[in-house]
């Protein structure tokens, strides 16, 4: 799926609220553990998984799975079209809500 960005930067592929949040926290970061994500967005594994491939169909979220101990686990990061575009989006934000109070 292409992402759905309009020519002043707004993404609608990222704005929805839990995307929005994937996003934030992956950006502050290299790469965080889905299980981290999942915590921190307080919601199951089957909502995240459904949010990361959503980012994944678009280019905006990468996966690496590990083996460790027996134990799977799964990294998620954004790639650099994903960085570029929720910073993008972060802006087009910010655009709208200081073009509202003016």
């Amino acid at each position: 799926m292409p992402p759905s960005t309009s020519t002043d930067g707004f993404d609608s592929t990222i704005h929805a609220p839990q995307r929005l949040r994937i996003c934030a926290l992956l950006d502050a970061s290299d790469r965080a553990e889905f299980g981290f994500v999942q915590e921190q967005l307080q919601v199951s594994a089957s909502v995240l998984s459904k949010h990361v491939s959503v980012l994944m169909d678009s280019g905006y979220l990468e996966q690496t799975k590990f083996v460790r101990n027996a134990r799977q686990r799964v990294w998620l990061r954004l790639t650099p079209t994903g960085r570029t575009a929720y910073r993008d989006h972060v802006a087009a934000l910010r655009a709208i809500v200081e073009q509202a109070g003016s």
